[in-house]
């Protein structure tokens, strides 16, 4: 069976269709070209607005004209993302799904699940002839995930609709109501190699094999950072002896928890044999901490061909330090709400070489002030080094609406279809409806989707039987819009 075969047919096959386009965030021109053809394609509106997103507008449906204007809104950009022994051009290649039993996966490389699921819920929903609904105005975003450029730049202005439904969460028994605001913290250093004399070894150490994942949605799990933890050895032997970093390369995506890191250091000869027992304990010591967690979990060090260039021991223990004292993972929870996460930080890129230390991380809060508060921290950690600091990408939260019309419709709509009550939350992801609200004043918004596990990484997977449960939701939703 291929993911074209599997019910229902329409959502299945447009995904399949988006999942042939490469569409990385800030390079969304293909994805963009292809979504005006299809909504020229079917005889609908379809317009571009001037920062490349797309609406496509849908009249209702015989006997529903009289109900309220929905907007559907989901991103078109996805997490680029793969295990480094896969060979794959996202720049040309269409991502290579598979069925496994009940869930669709991609063969080492993210699945685009997110929010590629919920783009085609509303491809399907437009290219249908027999789905009840309200005029539709379908909104795709570009560059929802390095840094929501398209939600800031939208024009308000183009929408009359009264009710928004964003489909980009991932749990199909929540509703969100609310979610984090966030803001990026880059920073530069810039340190003078020098000649790395004496009898030495260089050594390579590398961490690979943890989970990974969202690093709004997933930052409260325990699991491991490959940066703070290659680190945390790092650290560990600096402590017993004198060493060189010569390069770091750990993470990737803004977003993402990092699954891989590795880096080579240079130390004296005579100190080699301490250096591999202190590995070997850090090893085992990481593996029983996260032996629930990280089941796969693989430290590997190797001998490699001297270097003769790097970091002063005095430039490196400085690295590691700033490193080793970074606040990584929740900062605060919520008060307010139970078993929500308010506030967090996740350093999510290192790079270290060439006379540059480097690094990428993400704040995220629900309430701005303690979005500034964590911001802060990190911000100090590194310029106490003598870091260049540069914070943007600043986005507001989404502040929950108790009066929600379409929520109290969704949740009897949710018990009646499911016999259960559906989860009301906030969650710690940076939603787009936060900046969407400040365009669109007074559209009640809510947002759901179907379960999708390890966002953000190559594990990335979306459940078979979730999206044929969400899809029925989604159609029943659209059924009970209220009347104007």
């Amino acid at each position: 069976m291929t993911v074209r075969d599997v019910e229902p047919l329409s959502l299945w096959n447009h995904f399949a269709d988006l999942n042939e386009v490469p569409r990385p965030s800030k390079k969304e021109e293909r994805v963009i070209e292809f979504m005006m053809n299809f909504g020229k394609s079917l005889g609908l509106e379809t317009l571009k607005d001037q920062i490349g997103n797309v609406i496509i507008r849908k009249p209702a449906s015989p006997g529903m004209e009289d109900r309220k204007m929905v907007i559907l809104q989901s991103h078109l950009d996805m997490v680029h993302q793969k295990n480094r022994e896969t060979e794959f051009d996202f720049d040309k290649e269409g991502i290579k799904m598979r069925v496994n039993g009940d869930w669709i996966d991609a063969d080492g490389t993210t699945l685009g699940a997110d929010n590629g699921i919920g783009v085609a819920t509303i491809m399907a929903t437009l290219s249908a002839t027999d789905i009840d609904h309200p005029a539709l105005e379908a909104f795709f975003t570009i560059d929802e995930e390095t840094g929501m450029t398209g939600a800031k730049e939208m024009d308000g202005t183009m929408f009359q609709g009264e009710i928004l439904l964003n489909l980009d969460t991932e749990d199909d028994d929540e509703l969100s109501i609310g979610c984090a605001g966030g803001i990026d913290t880059n920073t530069e250093y810039n340190y003078q190699e020098e000649e790395l004399s004496g009898n030495r070894k260089t050594i390579q150490l590398n961490i690979k094999g943890l989970l990974g994942g969202h690093s709004g949605m997933d930052i409260d799990s325990g699991r491991g950072n490959a940066n703070k933890w290659l680190t945390r050895i790092l650290w560990s032997i600096s402590q017993n002896m004198d060493l060189n970093i010569i390069s770091f390369d750990g993470g990737g995506l803004r977003n993402a928890i990092p699954r891989e890191a590795s880096c080579l250091i240079s130390v004296f000869y005579e100190d080699a044999h301490q250096l591999s027992n202190i590995i070997q304990e850090m090893t085992k010591t990481l593996k029983d901490e996260y032996k629930s967690i990280e089941t796969n979990l693989d430290i590997s060090f190797s001998e490699e061909t001297s270097i003769e260039k790097g970091a002063s021991i005095k430039e490196s223990q400085k690295i590691i330090n700033t490193l080793a004292a970074l606040h990584n993972g929740v900062f605060r929870m919520s008060p307010d709400i139970e078993g929500l996460v308010e506030s967090s930080s996740s350093l999510a890129r290192v790079e270290i070489g060439n006379g540059r230390f480097i690094t990428q991380s993400l704040q995220r809060s629900s309430v701005n002030s303690t979005r500034d508060e964590v911001a802060m921290t990190i911000k100090a950690c590194f310029e106490n080094m003598g870091c260049e600091v540069v914070q943007s990408g600043e986005y507001p939260g989404w502040q929950p609406n108790p009066n929600s019309i379409i929520l109290d419709i969704m949740e009897k709509l949710y018990k009646t279809m499911f016999n259960e009550d559906p989860q009301v939350k906030a969650c710690h992801a940076g939603l787009e409806c936060g900046i969407l609200g400040e365009h669109l004043p007074g559209v009640d918004m809510i947002s759901f989707g179907p379960n999708i596990r390890a966002a953000h990484s190559p594990d990335e997977k979306v459940q078979i039987s979730s999206v044929q449960k969400f899809w029925k939701f989604y159609l029943e939703t659209l059924k009970s819009i209220p009347i104007k």
